[in-house]
């Protein structure tokens, strides 16, 4: 065939598949290598990727239809089979049927999905539940890297990123549950008028848009700061930076407490201030990340490291 055989060949996750024209074996090996980013001094083994069959005799190559689909595979990688996809349309089809790998990628590996996702908006992290970023933390470095377009340094920066995230909202959330456990403590200890008071605390403050005249503060902001359960976490961040700059001795007056229990309510909406404000700083950070292919010239790995380190201060 003087103009080669046209085929198909494709990498082990099925993510990249490029079409070709080659006359034997050894340069389908050659010529998918390079397309697919194989390292020139790596091993490759050529199998169909429909079910796996390793192909190495020449003649067996050539009697191959045309436009068969191949897989390379470079050592310590191994052919899987395509999972079927049955998503309660069997009325199309006599059976279900076995889609195109091409266009069920996000169906067999869900993380691709979300990785398109990122590479549209970094700042979609945000929004995805914690089972999505778990996904995309085990995805292996190389494979994650290959759907995002990222070199394996920048992807490994990202899962480390997303893993810190994770950490931290699971020890926040840690630390409500023992909030929790110690009010239902106290109020366990205590007579029913003081349960009612903590009772009335709790609820749900309606939206009063009142202002005190003496404060400055709306009234239902001063009604949820002394509500009982962690009232710095219902008070928005203008509330909270209104809140903190007033100082401990302005606040007292206008809550009528005591010097130790207001220095607490203010340590307090000060903490929960400087977390919306890394939370704010990771969302720009994630934003910037996105544009940064836009500007080649500028040196992504360094500027990552440095808003990382920034938020962590």
């Amino acid at each position: 065939m003087a103009g080669g055989k046209p085929c198909r060949v494709c990498n082990y996750t099925r993510q990249k598949s490029v079409g070709l024209a080659v006359p034997s074996i050894d340069e389908l090996k050659i010529k998918g290598g390079e397309s697919l980013g194989f390292s020139p001094s790596s091993s490759v083994k050529v199998v169909l990727e429909e079910d796996g069959t390793i192909v190495e005799d020449q003649a067996y190559f050539l009697c191959l239809p045309l436009n068969t689909k191949f897989m390379l595979l470079a050592e310590k990688e191994t052919w899987s089979p395509v999972k079927k996809v049955d998503g309660g349309t069997a009325w199309m089809a006599r059976d279900s049927v076995l889609m195109d790998t091409d266009e069920v990628d996000a169906a067999v590996y869900p993380w691709v999905n979300l990785a398109q996702r990122l590479k549209e908006d970094m700042a979609s992290v945000i929004l995805m539940a914690e089972a999505d970023l778990q996904m995309l933390i085990d995805v292996p470095h190389a494979e994650l890297a290959s759907a995002l377009g990222y070199d394996k340094k920048r992807t490994e920066d990202l899962q480390e990123t997303l893993q810190r995230y994770l950490d931290r909202k699971e020890e926040e959330r840690q630390s409500k549950e023992l909030l929790q456990l110690y009010f239902k403590a106290m109020n366990q200890g205590q007579g029913p008028e003081h349960q009612t008071e903590s009772g009335v605390g709790n609820l749900d403050v309606p939206d009063g848009m009142e202002v005190d005249s003496a404060s400055g503060f709306l009234t239902r902001t001063i009604m949820v700061l002394k509500g009982k359960t962690s009232p710095e976490t219902r008070l928005s961040t203008e509330d909270l930076q209104l809140v903190v700059s007033r100082g401990v001795e302005p606040m007292e007056q206008i809550l009528g407490w005591d010097r130790g229990r207001t220095s607490s309510l203010l340590q307090a909406c000060e903490a929960e201030l400087k977390k919306r404000l890394e939370q704010i700083r990771a969302v720009q950070f994630l934003r910037s990340n996105s544009q940064i292919d836009s500007n080649p010239t500028q040196d992504r790995t360094s500027t990552e490291q440095d808003t990382v380190a920034q938020g962590d201060q």
